[in-house]
């Protein structure tokens, strides 16, 4: 069998991977703080058909020979730059400008990190993601906003650019005073966060090439009333897909011709 029927199946198997990536890119396109990802290949095997040897004393250096079987994907990039901040309104919204993820309580003990700061205020006071999950502090509790305090009634609630939580009362007074936070926001920042998992509903958890979440290490500033974009870029994808596709076209062109190559062959037969 040739071997560039083979080269055609993989280049076809491959672009059928980058089209999947291009194509969850351009869904997620109005997702809050998502991310895109990118596809890379590389070459695969090759066979040696002509050995390479040294030079000599009469004849001279011979380089090898060799003859390529495909390609494969080599890796899949998470693409971690900041989309745009839209803001909102809402004194709930979140968002994170410069380095960091929010810290979401997600089991006994378990959490997971988001760029998605689009949070609701439940009949407890909790400050939750939008499926329940509990956003936590640097304490690891969950960060609430009473509706009262000291018996006073809590007008509305400030989160400062550090993510520190204050209240204004109803005699017009703040609660805590400055630098005396009651909560803080626990922004974690990694040493690769291209490497953390992603778990659907815009969550991240820790991998084994993410590292650790840092808790005490400097992050972005926090912006209250707004929320971090999609970064994806639907000119780039667009044009990805284009390439994809003609990738794509020109690797089937290549099992057709080859599947005339060996036909030709079976008709010396005749």
């Amino acid at each position: 069998m040739l071997r560039s029927m083979y080269s055609g199946i993989s280049g076809m198997k491959a672009n059928q991977t980058k089209m999947d990536v291009v194509g969850n890119n351009v869904a997620n396109v109005g997702t809050t703080a998502f991310k895109k990802s990118n596809v890379r290949f590389s070459d695969a095997l090759y066979q040696t058909l002509i050995f390479g040897s040294s030079p000599g004393t009469i004849v001279g250096g011979v380089s090898p020979g060799q003859v390529g079987i495909g390609t494969k994907v080599s890796g899949m990039f998470k693409n971690t730059i900041q989309g745009n901040i839209q803001p909102t309104g809402r004194s709930a919204d979140l968002a994170i400008d410069g380095d960091g993820y929010f810290t979401i309580q997600i089991g006994q003990n378990q959490y997971a990190y988001t760029r998605d700061g689009s949070f609701n205020i439940d009949k407890d006071g909790n400050l939750v993601t939008a499926d329940g999950y509990k956003v936590v502090g640097t304490d690891k509790k969950p960060i609430q906003i009473p509706k009262e305090q000291n018996g006073q009634k809590v007008l509305s609630y400030n989160i400062s650019s550090e993510g520190e939580v204050s209240y204004l009362l109803a005699d017009g007074s703040k609660y805590p005073e400055a630098g005396n936070a009651a909560q803080k926001l626990g922004i974690a920042i990694f040493q690769n966060p291209e490497g953390l998992e992603a778990l659907s509903s815009n969550l991240y958890g820790v991998s084994a090439n993410s590292g650790d979440p840092i808790v005490n290490a400097a992050y972005g500033n926090v912006k209250q009333g707004a929320i971090e974009m999609s970064n994806v870029d639907l000119s780039e994808e667009f044009t990805e897909m284009i390439v994809t596709t003609r990738a794509f076209q020109a690797a089937s062109k290549v099992i057709t011709t080859s599947d005339e190559l060996l036909q030709e062959i079976i008709n010396l037969k005749r």
